[in-house]
């Protein structure tokens, strides 16, 4: 019995060579799978986070614009309800409370951001996160009695908008379209 414990036996070294490379390929294709859901839960948190921030400013948008009034002469286009200048990137009107307010790509920071400001004070007030660029804003009024966009129907703002993450590596992308009706029937 003890002559059966006491044999020296051993790996070659060819066998030895197997052995590490069966297992750098085992361990090879665990880290490359775990790398790949990482890569791949990064991709949804980011597209989450922009849908957030998507959904968020057409929200805000929406409720503004569809509470909108006629302009009674305080925001300079009086007799409409709605202006659209800067390329269609800007919209203005007046909101329920009297006071002007606007909508509108805001091209001076990098990454580009969807602003808006009203009342007296016109201060800018970003609907984005810095973590997105929006690449589009345009803004399509119809319906808009009294102006030339007239189809004497009630007034509303279609609105279309393109948002991109920003940082390295693929980013999620966002194209983005609704149309919003006037609440406020006063036209």
């Amino acid at each position: 019995m003890f002559r059966f414990l006491n044999k020296n036996k051993a790996f070659t070294l060819i066998e030895m060579m197997v052995a590490v490379l069966i297992f750098s390929i085992v361990v090879g294709v665990v880290i490359g799978v775990f790398v790949s859901a990482l890569q791949v839960q990064r991709y949804n948190l980011a597209y989450q986070q922009l849908l957030d921030q998507t959904s968020y400013a057409i929200e805000c948008m929406g409720r503004a614009i569809r509470m909108a009034v006629k302009d009674d002469g305080t925001c300079g286009f009086s007799g409409y309800n709605y202006r659209v200048s800067n390329g269609n990137t800007k919209i203005e009107f007046q909101n329920y409370k009297g006071d002007c307010q606007e909508f509108y790509l805001d091209t001076s920071v990098d990454p580009n951001q969807l602003a808006t400001s009203k009342g007296a004070d016109y201060l800018d007030i970003p609907l984005t996160s810095n973590n997105f660029n929006v690449t589009s804003l345009n803004f399509r009024i119809t319906g808009a009695p009294g102006s030339e966009f007239s189809d004497d129907l009630q007034p509303r703002v279609t609105i279309f908008m393109e948002i991109q993450g920003e940082g390295a590596g693929p980013q999620p992308k966002i194209t983005i379209q609704t149309t919003i009706s006037q609440r406020n029937l006063d036209f």
